[in-house]
């Protein structure tokens, strides 16, 4: 952390004392750069806010009722030099973080590729992004491996220094995936797919947890991210797929009722399709009509019913 950062935090020293504040000590590059952010703009903002502290506690001394060699000048309304600091000071700070908020709106967009894997470290050409499909179910969370053929709920993990590529949706309630150490959050919706790209860069444990309100298991909707080494992560997906059970469409439906506190399941394989069911609304006995279905009978005007092997579009 660079020594300007530092004094950035003295002023939150009281209010963070005692706190994890992991958003302060992350482990993941899209993470740092976000902390980085946070403690730039306090940097500007500690520009005003120390000198008018400051400065209010000066005038209210000087100009106490008994300090009679204060100047009493009830006609004076006007300073050019103090009219170009108070106005000017503001309007540099606000100019410096439009630009700064422009940039990093778009190098930090959630949807934006992982094109680094730390300061002065690109991403190796040809390195495929880790993909992970995510389903928010009440209240638990559900994430497919496709690539692996695995699933786990309320478990997930990843190698350090290797591209994520989280893709979301929800079954019934909009939620929102929030792994602090990481990178920030984004939302799950239902009939929706959204992303998030991330990299973790040291080994560890890192609290996952859902940031949106949902309902009444809402407090219990946490998890843990494991950062692995890629030998880890290897031993890892075999011990899951060494654990049994498939995650095909009548699995997903008891994992579908609402639970509390839901323990970490882990699946040997699933159903290559089930995550796009998941999308679609459709993962049910037949007759359900999926989204799919409802926006081409809006074209068509037709009645087509779901299936239960029925690929959906995103």
């Amino acid at each position: 952390m660079k020594l300007h950062h530092f004094y950035a935090l003295l002023p939150l020293a009281a209010i963070l004392a005692g706190c994890n504040a992991v958003e302060l000590n992350p482990s993941g590059d899209v993470a740092v750069q976000e902390r980085d952010l946070i403690l730039y703009a306090t940097e500007l903002m500690l520009i005003v806010i120390l000198p008018v502290a400051f400065l209010t506690t000066l005038f209210a001394w000087h100009y106490r009722h008994d300090n009679k060699s204060a100047r009493y000048e009830p006609e004076w309304h006007h300073s050019t030099p103090l009219e170009v600091v108070v106005w000017g000071i503001p309007i540099i700070i606000i100019a410096v973080m439009s630009v700064t908020t422009w940039k990093t709106a778009h190098t930090l967009d959630p949807y934006a590729p992982i094109t680094r894997l730390g300061p002065d470290q690109p991403v190796p050409p040809g390195t495929k992004p880790l993909v992970i499909q995510v389903v928010a179910l009440d209240w638990k969370w559900l994430f497919i491996y496709p690539e692996q053929g695995i699933a786990t709920v309320n478990e997930v993990a990843a190698p350090i220094n290797q591209p994520i590529e989280f893709r979301l949706t929800a079954d019934r309630t909009q939620n929102s995936l929030n792994i602090p150490a990481i990178a920030g959050q984004v939302y799950a919706m239902p009939t929706m797919e959204t992303e998030l790209h991330a990299v973790v860069n040291k080994v560890g444990e890192y609290r996952g947890k859902s940031s949106r309100f949902s309902g009444t298991g809402f407090s219990e909707m946490h998890f843990w991210f494991h950062g692995l080494s890629t030998e880890d992560f290897g031993k890892w997906v075999a011990q899951v797929k060494t654990a049994g059970g498939t995650l095909d469409t009548a699995t997903y439906q008891q994992l579908q009722v609402q639970s509390v506190s839901e323990p970490v399941h882990r699946y040997g394989s699933v159903d290559p399709q089930l995550y796009k069911l998941a999308v679609d609304q459709c993962v049910g006995k037949p007759g359900n009509l999926c989204l799919s279905t409802i926006r081409a009978n809006d074209f068509k005007k037709g009645n087509g019913l779901c299936r239960p092997n029925v690929s959906a579009s995103n």
